[in-house]
């Protein structure tokens, strides 16, 4: 049978990328810094490899005569996916993978050392050469799926998601947010002006915020026989559902960034270790796009770890571990501190999309030419002196070399953190529909019943459905950005 010759494909497919991952995770946390050029080079020979069977002439025909033979409704939603996945893959050459695969390892290798020295003079060259190879993957990709170079980025994260639908939403978004920052800072001011904000201490040990952050973990889900945290420049999820690999960073001032990074990888973590196992080897059997991926990472950092409800349970184990007391009072005004700030992975959730819809904005132009690299520092300083009032002119670690996406050659993938705060937002008006106590869980310690809902409704689901029909079949209607606003207003507002 056919459908079973590409049963085993996805078998051996998984099993390199299951290495892939693996290695991959292990580079960014345990790999000596002398490890790096062998490791692109071993990395770069198993994704050619891995390309190579995935786009052998003969799984064409497989495809094919797949369709034609009696299959059950799992096995007919697989060659769905079979086949835009072999699509997407045979838009690029073997060779072409292979030198990306180099070319990007390289630069993100330089990105961690150049970055904290601020370092755009030497980092510049190895990102021009990430975005050569980028537009070169763009007009291959819109050439064989007769998308716009752009969108043709997007549909590797993110299947469906068009700038022609998504760019009114989020310049919406950010219409909106840059009336609605200066409102919510005058709202806190106010609040802080009749109860001063309590100093944290100011001393985290490292290890003492470890052991809280594997408790976080385990509490509202995380299968630790199946996942671990470790340390990173940047935070991630990686590895695969069976060996979920979180990373964090930590400050040893403070502790609710690295304690909100972990909750979000731990989303994540989540999602993959809620997959179906039973069509893991499958294209069925993944995710379905990063807006939905990040839609669960933000609901476990936003729609959880910031309700206050989570936090009457959550003091008591933060003074098990840190040893301070605090009150709610005391807490929440941390945990909801609103603020203009440049790094995005530090920014509060009213600040954050316009931190996304900044990078949004930016990679197009760098994939229509508009905008080259060297203008990069430039172009940056003056959207987030448009939409945040600061400036990083002088700072490019804190403009455009504070992320590890560029460097990866993950471009088209920044929308997604939007859609998935949207997404996350409408998921919460559902459950809380559904199950108005939802919060008194939170407040006991109990995050079965969301972990539940999300199981059913989402991650059984894999890739069976289109990003919007597993919104609307989810949630009951199709993405509706007023259920962010909504929550923003009512956390953030008067």
């Amino acid at each position: 049978m056919s459908f079973q010759k590409l049963d085993e494909l996805g078998r051996r497919l998984d099993a390199l990328d299951h290495a892939l991952s693996i290695l991959g995770a292990d580079e960014a946390t345990h790999m000596a810094v002398g490890g790096g050029e062998a490791r692109a080079e071993a990395m770069a020979t198993l994704a050619g490899m891995a390309h190579r069977q995935a786009t052998a002439p003969e799984i064409d025909d497989w495809i094919e005569a797949a369709s034609q033979e009696a299959l059950n409704e799992d096995q007919t939603a697989a060659l769905r996916e079979f086949r835009r996945r072999h699509l997407n893959l045979t838009c690029l050459p073997a060779e072409f993978v292979e030198r990306q695969t180099r070319t990007r390892m390289r630069c993100e290798q330089l990105w961690r050392d150049l970055r904290a020295r601020n370092d755009w003079a030497n980092f510049q060259p190895a990102l021009e050469s990430v975005v050569d190879m980028v537009r070169e993957e763009a007009h291959l990709r819109a050439d064989a799926l007769g998308l716009d170079p752009y969108d043709a980025l997007m549909e590797q994260f993110d299947p469906g998601n068009r700038v022609a639908e998504i760019g009114p939403v989020l310049e919406d978004l950010k219409t909106f947010l840059v009336d609605f920052v200066p409102k919510a800072l005058a709202v806190q001011e106010e609040r802080l002006a009749k109860r001063p904000l309590k100093a944290l201490s100011g001393s985290y040990p490292i290890e003492k915020q470890r052991e809280l952050g594997l408790a976080m973990m385990a509490a509202v889900g995380f299968d630790v026989t199946h996942g671990s945290l470790a340390v990173s420049h940047h935070p991630f999820c990686g590895g695969v559902p069976t060996d979920v690999r979180i990373t964090t960073r930590y400050r040893t001032t403070e502790f609710l960034s690295s304690l909100m990074g972990v909750l979000h990888e731990t989303g994540h973590a989540l999602y993959e270790q809620g997959l179906p196992r039973e069509w893991s080897h499958w294209p069925l059997g993944k995710a379905r796009g990063m807006s939905m991926h990040e839609s669960q990472s933000l609901f476990v950092e936003k729609q959880i770890g910031r309700n206050p409800a989570f936090w009457q349970w959550a003091l008591p184990v933060v003074e098990r571990h840190l040893g301070e007391d605090w009150s709610m009072d005391d807490i929440l005004p941390h945990v909801h501190r609103v603020e203009r700030g440049l790094i995005r992975v530090d920014a509060d959730e009213v600040t954050y999309p316009l931190h996304v819809i900044l990078r949004f904005e930016l990679e197009q132009d760098l994939i229509a030419g508009r905008l080259q690299v060297v203008d990069l520092p430039e172009a940056w300083d003056a959207k987030m002196q448009a939409y945040l009032g600061l400036s990083t002119i002088d700072t490019p670690a804190d403009g455009p070399m504070q992320d590890v996406h560029w460097p990866s050659a993950f471009f088209g993938y920044f929308p997604s953190y939007t859609l998935g705060a949207m997404i996350a937002a409408q998921q919460w008006a559902a459950i809380t529909r559904e199950n108005p106590m939802v919060e008194q869980g939170f407040a006991e310690g109990r995050f079965d019943a969301v972990n539940d809902w999300r199981r059913e409704k989402i991650w059984l689901q894999g890739s069976r459905w289109s990003t919007p029909e597993l919104i609307e079949r989810a949630t009951g209607e199709p993405l509706n950005a007023e259920h962010f606003r909504r929550h923003l207003e009512a956390r953030y507002g008067e």
